[in-house]
């Protein structure tokens, strides 16, 4: 028994794994375990190398591990690469699905510990939810001589891995893995569908509000030079791997707010100040994941108002619309106002049309589209308090404006969730036809409603971001 809070004491739950003994704590009626390796901390002979698997240790996971380095966080001695799992029924006889939780956060920011990703309502509703840390920002993503690309997918995959070998000791089912994100952890989600590693790791997949940003290797070699050269050094492991990890970050913050200066080299990618993305490197990830085959089933969608979030808090210039227009954009767009117009247009090319188009090339797909509304419309980011039920908490839910309705949207995506990890039918027909889930306090299932934006983006297939 350890203390909790309110003054009472929580039951200490252990399970034993095949990386050793684990306790964890009942919480709500759900065994929580938080903060356990995965793999070994990245730091020393293993900075910027492959995650290699933690050692078998018995002991507490009582506590999240620490942050990655990234903007506002200190970068501490311990162990980023940790997981946590919540499990309504921990034993090795339960057989429950798995969903693993992949954050988002652009690929510079986030992390598991976040309010709004407890998997308590999920678990409650029958699954076993597995949340985790991954390296991001420089450490995760930059191109450096003599390391991996991509490191932060690496740790994804680790983490699929330990899930393989270990999640049947908390009642889930290796064989019934479903990995989620979104955003950048739906871009993640989407890559991982695209790698070779990954294969065989999980059963189905949900890419929420994907982002179309990958890099070729020669864009992501010069922006990494340039984050290097803030400091006086060239992007190598020779150069970097004695270097405090706050001071690449605070490299890639002083690079990231002067993009617009390097516009002419690096295009699109610094017209949007997005200096961080996966790279097809034609090793860990082959090919854009546009392009990629494979027979994974998917669930696939966005919220109605993408960029709303992103937009809402300045005002939109003459100048803004101009580049979007002149830079983004495919081909003409209808006619509209100034701020509807910027928002249509980087919603498509940000979220809305890689999210179509993923489902667009894959084997079996059902598609969703957001529809509710909350402070800032059906802007990104609504779907996550939705999706775990955490409705009060983080960040996110301060977007919920009317928490009574948000229950009951908030019931159809869990529900809906659920059941694609258990039977892959999320509810509705296949995407084949295009059929639509629209998710509001009236349902409904409809023909794909961007179809304008569809028109316009057809045969767009988002290529690798290029260095001009």
């Amino acid at each position: 028994m350890v203390p909790g809070g309110g003054g009472y004491r929580r039951r200490v739950v252990e399970v034993r794994t095949e990386a050793g003994r684990v306790r964890g704590i009942l919480e709500s009626g759900v065994a929580v375990f938080r903060g356990i390796p995965y793999a070994a901390a990245p730091l020393g002979a293993l900075r910027f190398a492959a995650p290699v698997a933690a050692r078998p240790r018995d002991g507490d996971a009582l506590a999240f591990g620490p942050r990655p380095p990234q903007p506002g966080v200190s970068a501490s001695d311990g162990n980023w690469l940790t997981l946590n799992v919540w499990s309504p029924d921990p034993g090795p006889d339960a057989g429950l699905p798995v969903l693993v939780w992949i954050h988002g956060g652009a690929y510079v920011i986030g992390s598991s510990d976040l309010p709004e990703y407890d998997g308590t309502r999920l678990a409650r509703d029958g699954v076993v939810l597995v949340t985790l840390n991954y390296r991001v920002g420089f450490e995760g993503f930059a191109e450096i001589a003599g390391a991996p690309a991509n490191r932060g997918l690496l740790d994804q995959v680790a983490a699929l891995e330990w899930v393989r070998d270990n999640v049947r000791a908390f009642g889930g089912d290796p064989a019934q893995v479903t990995v989620f994100g979104q955003s950048a952890g739906g871009g993640s989600v989407a890559c991982l569908l695209a790698m070779p590693r990954a294969a065989g790791l999980f059963r189905r997949a949900v890419a929420q509000s994907v982002p179309g940003t990958v890099f070729a290797p020669e864009l992501a070699r010069d922006v990494a030079g340039t984050f290097a050269a803030e400091l006086g050094l060239r992007a190598s492991v020779a150069d970097l791997s004695d270097v405090d990890p706050d001071l690449l970050v605070a490299a890639t913050e002083e690079v990231t707010a002067k993009a617009g200066a390097h516009v002419a080299r690096w295009g699109r990618a610094a017209h949007r100040s997005v200096l961080i993305a996966p790279v097809v490197d034609g090793d860990v990830l082959p090919t854009t994941p546009w392009a990629a085959v494979h027979d994974v089933p998917l669930l696939a969608g966005h919220t109605r108002d993408e960029h709303r979030l992103f937009s809402a808090f300045g005002e939109v210039t003459a100048e803004q619309v101009a580049a979007a227009v002149e830079v983004f954009a495919p081909s003409p767009y209808p006619p509209a106002g100034p701020t509807d117009l910027y928002e249509w247009i980087l919603g498509d090319w940000l979220f809305r049309m890689p999210s179509l188009r993923l489902a667009e090339r894959a084997t079996t797909a059902h598609f969703y589209e957001l529809t509710w509304e909350g402070t800032l419309g059906a802007c990104h980011g609504l779907d996550v308090p939705l999706v775990f039920g955490t409705l009060t908490r983080g960040a996110p839910a301060g977007l919920i404006a009317d928490p009574e309705a948000a229950e009951a949207v908030s019931a159809q995506m869990r529900a809906a969730w659920i059941s694609f990890a258990t039977t892959g039918d999320p509810g509705w027909p296949s995407f084949a036809d295009g059929s639509t889930r629209l998710f509001d306090v009236e349902p409904a299932v409809v023909p794909y409603p961007e179809v304008e934006s569809r028109r316009i983006w057809a045969g767009h297939d988002f290529p690798a971001l290029e260095l001009s």
